[in-house]
C-alpha cells in the first residue's frame, strides 16, 4: 500500500539527520542506491512487504545487499525500519529523500523528451535558457528519447509542461476535425 505522507516523514528524518552529522551528500548517494536497487529488483521489494519472511532474514538480507555500499548512517536507518516493521516503505523513501535532497540544495529537474536524441550542445543551450528563466537555480537536465513524438519536443519543468511535438500538433487538428470545428466557423 502506497503511504507518500509515511514516506516523507521518514525521508525528512533521515536528512534532518544527515544535516546534523555533516553526511547528507553520503545519505544522498546511499539513497540513489536504494532506489536503484528497489527498481531494478522487483523481487526485493517483494521480499520487503511480504508479511511472511521474519524481520531478521529481512534485515540479514538487506545488510548482504548494502554492507560496504552504504554509509553507517543509511544502515541504522535500515536497520531502524525493520525493527519498526516499516520495511515495506523503503522504496517509497528513497524516491521521497531524494525529492527533498533536490528542495534543499535548490537542485531544479527538468525533462526533455525529443524524438530523436539531441547533442550535449543544445542540453547545455536548454539548461542556459531554464536558468535565465530561474536565477539561482541549479537544472539537472533529464533527456529522454520518445520516437512517438514524431518531431519537436515536450519539456517539463517542475509542474511545467511545454509540448511542441509534432503528434501533440496532429492531435489537436484530429480533434477539431472530430468536432466539426471548421463546418462552425464557416457558418
Amino acid at each position: 500500500m502506497l503511504n507518500p505522507r509515511l514516506a516523507g516523514r521518514y525521508a525528512k528524518s533521515l536528512i534532518d539527520l544527515a544535516v546534523e552529522r555533516n553526511q547528507l551528500e553520503e545519505a544522498h548517494k546511499d539513497m540513489v542506491f536504494l532506489q536503484a536497487l528497489c527498481k531494478s529488483n522487483p523481487d526485493f521489494v517483494a521480499l520487503l512487504k511480504s508479511p511472511v519472511i521474519s524481520a531478521d532474514k529481512k534485515q540479514a538480507i538487506l545488510k548482504a545487499l548494502t554492507e560496504g555500499k552504504v554509509s553507517e548512517i543509511t544502515a541504522a536507518f535500515n536497520a531502524l525500519l525493520i525493527r519498526k516493521g516499516r520495511e515495506s516503505i523503503l522504496p517509497q523513501i528513497a524516491p521521497a529523500f531524494i525529492e527533498q535532497y533536490r528542495q534543499l540544495k535548490g537542485i531544479q529537474t527538468v525533462r526533455l523528451t525529443t524524438a530523436t536524441p539531441v547533442s550535449e550542445e543544445l542540453k547545455k543551450t536548454i539548461v542556459d535558457k531554464v536558468k535565465a528563466q530561474m536565477p539561482s537555480k541549479n537544472i539537472e537536465l533529464t533527456a529522454l528519447v520518445d520516437e512517438g513524438l514524431i518531431g519537436g519536443f515536450v519539456l517539463q519543468i517542475g509542474d511545467t509542461l511545454v509540448d511542441a511535438s509534432i503528434s501533440y500538433d496532429l492531435n489537436t487538428i484530429r480533434k477539431q476535425f472530430l468536432n466539426n470545428d471548421f463546418i462552425y466557423n464557416i457558418r
